[in-house]
């Protein structure tokens, strides 16, 4: 696992915005591009040790996504949400870099506001 070049504020603004919509279902944070990985957060009552780097290798094609689905009539792409038996990873990617966050359950609808608070995030990061 790399170390970021994200500042600390830049964590805690992440952290914060997942944990402003998600609340106490929120399992983790994690920031990657293609070439770093780094967990933000971790709830206390989980083990650290889920492998990172191979969710981040995984959570990386979506690099190539987003060129893939460019011109798709569905429109442009917004995020990924993965279903597991306990729980949920929910992808958002700007650009070179992206964020993955894994949940307990919730409903539909809180998805699609934790995407958009993250992508509102890591378009702050982008701009001069």
């Amino acid at each position: 696992m790399s170390s970021s070049h994200l500042s600390a504020d830049e964590r805690t603004e992440l952290t914060s915005a997942a944990r402003t919509v998600v609340g106490d279902e929120l399992r983790s944070v994690t920031y990657f591009s293609e070439d770093e990985v780094e967990q933000l957060y971790l709830r206390g009552d989980l083990e650290a040790d889920a492998d990172l780097v191979g969710f981040a290798d995984t959570e990386r094609l979506g690099f190539q996504s987003q060129t893939a689905y460019q011109d798709s009539e569905l429109g442009p792409y917004q995020f990924t949400i993965r279903v597991f038996e306990r729980g949920y990873l929910t992808r958002v990617i700007v650009g070179d870099h992206g964020v993955f966050v894994t949940t307990d359950a919730m409903a539909r609808d809180r998805f699609e506001e934790i995407a958009a608070a993250l992508q509102g995030v890591l378009v702050e990061f982008d701009e001069p």
